[in-house]
């Protein structure tokens, strides 16, 4: 694994596509079978400068933009989504270090986290609060100069294998974000199995019983993570999803004009069917236009306008409503074959419907973005 990733070109869609076509596309169908992701992968994730690419020079990144940090998420969920929630919830954590962090938090996490030294997750849901944050039970009490955690969390993403948490939990006055390490005492992690979707993103249920932490766990200041950090981390999660989303539409596209190009049915290509035709149709007009808006939004974090939070909602729920229409209707252009583990589209069909749930709810994104254009009505 390499010590100082500035040694390695700053990556790219065209980098991140050959990265994903030679060490993810080939072998997505086992690890999915498997539950895990093999740490091989993650160490040539590392190597290829793409876990944290978009911080800073000095802290070991390379300073990438938005815009392409979110075609490398799409390359990498057109080949595997739980890579691509991998890569989601590292950024997450590291992006709230990058904006929220004091000068001694990002210079002794930054390093890590850009060359994977550290990987990190997000610990938001629990078993009883999933997207009403205001529901969470987990609680950070003040404990002489620092915290006291107890609580538990669940779903959370690259639990089994993350070096680093950040946990929401509630403080005395409001929400407060915590750095965990994972090794501190008092952390336990159970793996979560056999679940729909992204089987291979190693979930886990992450419990805190009486863990101490110093002064320098809390990320920004005491009573501000419900406002800033949470909506910006989050943010990140959901543009990131939203990545992943366009991936598996232009993965959809692909098996599809594979498939049937090589099919026939009564001795003509399925290519030839008016019906495929209308469906292909649909998925690359689809993935145009969610990757249009996945741009449009990106472009407004890389200027810092605040409108970019509503265009990442929209964004998100454009391209997973998408994704999960587009992967059915690859299921059924591949016929009993697309029943099968041995043609992606079944993983994409159950990867797709996760899409629509994590980072926002699609039924919540409608109500977020119906909220956006009263607002915009009422004097």
């Amino acid at each position: 694994m390499p010590e100082v990733l500035t040694a390695v070109r700053a990556p790219g869609r065209e980098a991140a596509r050959a990265f994903v076509d030679e060490h993810v596309v080939p072998f997505a169908d086992a690890w999915d079978k498997a539950g895990r992701i093999p740490e091989d992968l993650l160490n040539k994730i590392a190597e290829a400068g793409l876990w944290a690419p978009f911080l800073p020079p000095e802290l070991g990144g390379f300073g990438l933009d938005m815009v392409t940090l979110g075609e490398i998420h799409e390359e990498v969920g057109r080949g595997c989504s739980s890579v691509r929630s991998l890569l989601t919830v590292h950024t997450m954590l590291s992006w709230a270090l990058l904006r929220f962090g004091t000068e001694a938090q990002q210079h002794r996490w930054g390093p890590e986290l850009a060359s994977g030294r550290v990987l990190g997750a997000f610990c938001l849901s629990e078993p009883g609060a999933g997207s009403d944050t205001a529901a969470i039970t987990t609680t950070a009490t003040p404990d002489g100069d620092g915290w006291r955690l107890d609580g538990l969390k669940k779903w959370t993403t690259n639990g089994q294998r993350a070096d680093l948490f950040l946990v929401f939990a509630k403080g005395p006055a409001s929400t407060i974000a915590l750095l965990v390490p994972r090794d501190a005492p008092g952390v336990t992690v159970t793996p979560i199995d056999d679940i729909l979707g992204t089987r291979s993103s190693m979930l886990a249920e992450i419990g805190f019983d009486g863990v101490r932490l110093g002064p320098d766990a809390l990320l920004g200041p005491s009573g501000f993570a419900s406002g800033m950090v949470l909506t910006g981390t989050l943010d990140l999660g959901r543009y990131s999803v939203a990545a992943g989303s366009v991936g598996i539409i232009q993965a959809c596209a692909d098996a599809c004009a594979d498939y049937t190009s090589r099919r026939t049915v009564g001795g003509t290509p399925l290519k030839d069917l008016p019906l495929i035709q209308a469906k292909l149709s649909d998925m690359v007009t689809d993935v145009r236009a969610a990757r249009l808006l996945l741009a449009e939004a990106g472009r407004l974090k890389d200027r810092g306008d605040s409108a970019t939070i509503m265009a990442t909602w929209v964004a998100k729920y454009f391209a997973s409503v998408a994704a999960a229409r587009h992967a059915s209707e690859a299921v059924q252009v591949h016929g009993a074959n697309g029943c099968s583990g041995d043609y992606p589209v079944a993983r994409f069909y159950r990867d797709s419907k996760v899409m629509e749930i994590i980072e926002g709810s699609t039924e919540i994104q409608r109500m977020t973005i119906a909220a956006e254009a009263y607002r915009k009505q009422v004097p």
